[in-house]
């Protein structure tokens, strides 16, 4: 089971060469989420067999990239940073041998996030344009989901589920805290990696000074478990794992935008993004619909910033 002081992964602290982080379900102490921060330099290409794995391939940073999955080609356009568009990206199945490879003269940053699976699903192609932004929340919780593999805008998985999400700096999101870990008032069940990028605020680029807030914690309906209590700072490439338990917020600080990307899977028979509200807080979720969307989004579209 994995122990509460195993949850915030600074930065690099999953690093294997390379790869800004390696996160395999052994790694993290449960069954079915994974991610692989992958860097690669112009013209380097690498074979992957998925094995037991889904993915999906999403360009985080850097120049453009390919993908081959049984014999078809997907190049992939990216973007500069996360900050900079909304990207294309692919799917690629179980038992399959995947090539990546950094096609331009750039180096490239891929998020390999993948679920343990057993059905094999077809590769997929998705357009940058044909990803559905989504604005959520309202007033100062105002935020930005980028649903490319959400189950409502991609059903050509078993397991994998996947979403971008971007809080303006001075704003909060995961907000109000929800859980989905089959605690018995909550019977959707998924572990989920929040994998987070820092920026500063009017602009594109990443910051290693900047930070943001983030809280995970258990309560009732989590009773023979450890507790969880965590509020922890997290800074650009930061990690964080939630095996149970409501999550949120996350608190961008003034002067610099964030961006987490989130990975889950489950062992449900169906792919749902479902949770439950912390009940002292869930009023807060009607107060937010009446209040205005920030004005600042959307951040950016699949033609760059808005």
């Amino acid at each position: 089971m994995i122990e509460e002081r195993q949850l915030h992964r600074p930065a690099r602290s999953l690093a294997n060469g390379t790869d800004a982080c390696v996160l395999t379900p052994e790694e993290a102490g449960w069954t079915y989420s994974g991610l692989r921060i992958v860097r690669m330099s112009p013209g380097e290409v690498r074979s992957i067999e998925t094995g037991g794995d889904e993915f999906a391939v999403l360009p985080l940073s850097g120049g453009t990239s390919a993908v081959t999955a049984e014999d078809t080609r997907y190049d992939l356009y990216g973007r500069d940073t996360v900050f900079a568009r909304v990207t294309d990206w692919a799917y690629v199945p179980i038992e399959t041998t995947m090539t990546i490879e950094a096609t331009g003269d750039r180096p490239v940053e891929l998020a390999l996030c993948s679920a343990r699976a057993t059905q094999r699903f077809a590769p997929h192609y998705g357009a940058a344009e044909d990803v559905s932004v989504e604005l959520r929340g309202g007033g100062q919780a105002s935020r930005q989901i980028n649903n490319f593999c959400s189950p409502e805008q991609f059903s050509g998985a078993e397991k994998l589920m996947v979403v971008e999400v971007y809080t303006p700096d001075g704003n909060w999101s995961s907000y109000p805290p929800h859980k989905h870990d089959d605690s018995p008032d909550c019977e959707v069940n998924n572990e989920e990696i929040y994998y987070f990028r820092i920026g500063d605020a009017g602009d594109t680029s990443y910051t290693k000074t900047g930070f943001g807030m983030h809280r995970t914690y258990t309560g009732s309906g989590h009773e023979g478990l450890p507790e969880i209590d965590e509020n922890v700072v997290v800074h650009d490439g930061d990690v964080f794992l939630i095996p149970r338990g409501y999550h949120g917020p996350c608190i961008a600080a003034p002067g610099y935008n964030m961006y987490y990307l989130n990975v889950l899977a489950g062992p449900g028979g169906e792919r749902s993004m479902a949770f439950c509200d912390d009940p002292t807080h869930h009023w807060v979720r009607d107060d937010l619909s009446n209040q205005p969307m920030d004005a600042r989004l959307p951040l950016m579209t699949s033609e760059g910033l808005s």
